[in-house]
């Protein structure tokens, strides 16, 4: 693992988070995205080296619908960049992490990315990305 790519956090309305994290932050998002497959909208902040994704459920039964109605609003994961992503989710499940997928999916921010299961990471939501070339 290179470095935090950067860090998730679950909102209820990407509108209004925009607009506390702009404050927050002195600079606007440089990005929106959807991510339909994730039934998610994203946006993301640049802090220095790492990023901040701020994502808003766009559909009840997405993992962030549900993580906000159980948990509410706030850290939802913390993502690595990875060079290659395959071998790293090899190297880890060799190590007994479990992997939430089995294959790369598409992700935000044109990256590939693969999830660990916060039951085999000390309770936290991992994810690996590389850049899709």
């Amino acid at each position: 693992m290179e470095k935090i790519e950067h860090i998730g956090i679950a909102v209820k309305s990407l509108k209004d988070s925009n607009e506390m994290y702009t404050k927050l932050l002195g600079t606007a998002p440089y990005k929106t995205e959807a991510v339909a497959s994730e039934g998610v909208n994203t946006s993301f902040f640049k802090m220095g080296a790492s990023k901040i994704e701020l994502l808003e459920a766009t559909q009840d039964d997405s993992p962030i619908a549900k993580f906000l109605e159980k948990r509410g609003e706030g850290v939802h994961h913390i993502a690595y960049a990875v060079d290659d992503i395959r071998s790293e989710m090899k190297r880890l499940k060799d190590e007994g992490f479990h992997l939430l997928n089995e294959e790369p999916k598409k992700g935000a921010d044109n990256k590939w990315v693969a999830f660990l299961h916060p039951k085999s990471t000390g309770g936290v939501l991992i994810e690996l990305c590389q850049d899709i070339d």
